[in-house]
C-alpha cells in the first residue's frame, strides 16, 4: 500500500480469455489494491505476451514497494518509463538474435489511489486503445481517450464514431510502449467521491461489445468479480475476435488499517511466461 495514505476499502475483481481466434493470450492484468492495470500486448507469441507481462511486473512491484501517495504522477511516469526501456532492450536483444522483423509493444492503462490536501484521489494514465471507465448512478463515462488513429480521425471531423467501428484502421494505435521512443501517457485525476465502479479492459472487450451492454452488465451485477467475468464472456460470446481482459473496481469507503485487504490477482510473468527477461 502506499505509505502515508488513507487506506480505502476497495473490492475487484478481473477476468481475461484468450478468445476465439488468437492461440495466444497477449493480456496481462495487475489487481494489487491500491494498483490497477490491464496491459493489451502487440507482437505475437513471445513479443506482446512478454511485453504485457513486463508491465504487470514493474506495476507488481511498485504495489509491492509502496510509494508516496503525493508524487502520482510521478511514480507512474517512472514506472512506465522503466516498461518502456525494458521491453525496447528485450526486443533489440531479440533482433540482434536474428529476427529481423520482431516486434514487442503493449498498450497500457493504470489505477492507483493517491492523495492530496484534499483527501484519496484516484490517479488514472492510459497509453494506446485499452480503456479506463468510471461508472456512477448507471451511467457509464469512457475516461481514457484512444491513442488510436481513427480516434485522431474523429476528432478531426474526418469521420464519424460510427465509421470508427469498421474502419480498415481502427487497430492502428499512435501510442504505446516498446516503441523506439519513450511516449507520453494522459493523465486524468478524480476525487474518490466521484467514483463508484472503476473499470479498465483492453480493446477485445469494447472492440466486441458496446458501451450499453458494459453499461448493462455493470448496473445488474453487483459483485465485481461477477461483473468482470460478464464482461468477458459478452466479448467472446459476441465473437471473441482479441484477447478479452477486464477489471473491475468498486471504492466502498475509508476504512481501519487492521481491515485492510491486500489480497492479489495477478496475470504474472509465473503464471504465463516464466522468467522475464
Amino acid at each position: 500500500m502506499a505509505t502515508g495514505m488513507s487506506n480505502v476499502e476497495l473490492h475487484h475483481g478481473a477476468a481475461t480469455d484468450v478468445g476465439l481466434v488468437r492461440e495466444v493470450n497477449e493480456d496481462s492484468y495487475l489487481a494489487a489494491p491500491p494498483v490497477f492495470v490491464v496491459a493489451d500486448g502487440m507482437g505475437g507469441h513471445e513479443g506482446g505476451d512478454v511485453a504485457s507481462a513486463i508491465v504487470v511486473e514493474e506495476f507488481g512491484r511498485l504495489a509491492d514497494a509502496g510509494y508516496d501517495p503525493r508524487r502520482g504522477a510521478d511514480v507512474v511516469a517512472s514506472t512506465l518509463a522503466a516498461c518502456q526501456d525494458r521491453i525496447a532492450e528485450y526486443g533489440a536483444a531479440q533482433r540482434a538474435r536474428g529476427a529481423s522483423r520482431f516486434h514487442a509493444g503493449t498498450t497500457a492503462v493504470v489505477a492507483l489511489l493517491v492523495e492530496d490536501d484534499d483527501g484519496p484521489k484516484w490517479l488514472l494514465a492510459n497509453l494506446g486503445d485499452s480503456r479506463i471507465y468510471r461508472f456512477n448512478d448507471g451511467l457509464l463515462e469512457q475516461v481514457s481517450v484512444d491513442h488510436s488513429v481513427v480516434q485522431e480521425l474523429v476528432e478531426a471531423g474526418a469521420i464519424t464514431a460510427d465509421d470508427a467501428a469498421t474502419h480498415p484502421e481502427r487497430h492502428v494505435i499512435t501510442r504505446a510502449l516498446g516503441g523506439p521512443e519513450r511516449v507520453e501517457a494522459d493523465y486524468f485525476l478524480f476525487p474518490l467521491a466521484s467514483v463508484e465502479r472503476l473499470v479498465l479492459c483492453s480493446d477485445g472487450v469494447t472492440g466486441m461489445i458496446e458501451d450499453d451492454v458494459i453499461a448493462a452488465i455493470l448496473g445488474e451485477v453487483s459483485d465485481p468479480r461477477d461483473a468482470a467475468d460478464r464482461m468477458v464472456a459478452a466479448a467472446v460470446q459476441a465473437g471473441g475476435k482479441d484477447n478479452a481482459t477486464a477489471v473491475v473496481v468498486d471504492v466502498v469507503g475509508l476504512m481501519t488499517a487492521t481491515s485492510y485487504d491486500s489480497e492479489r490477482q495477478r496475470v504474472s510473468l509465473e503464471q504465463k511466461l516464466g522468467a522475464l527477461p
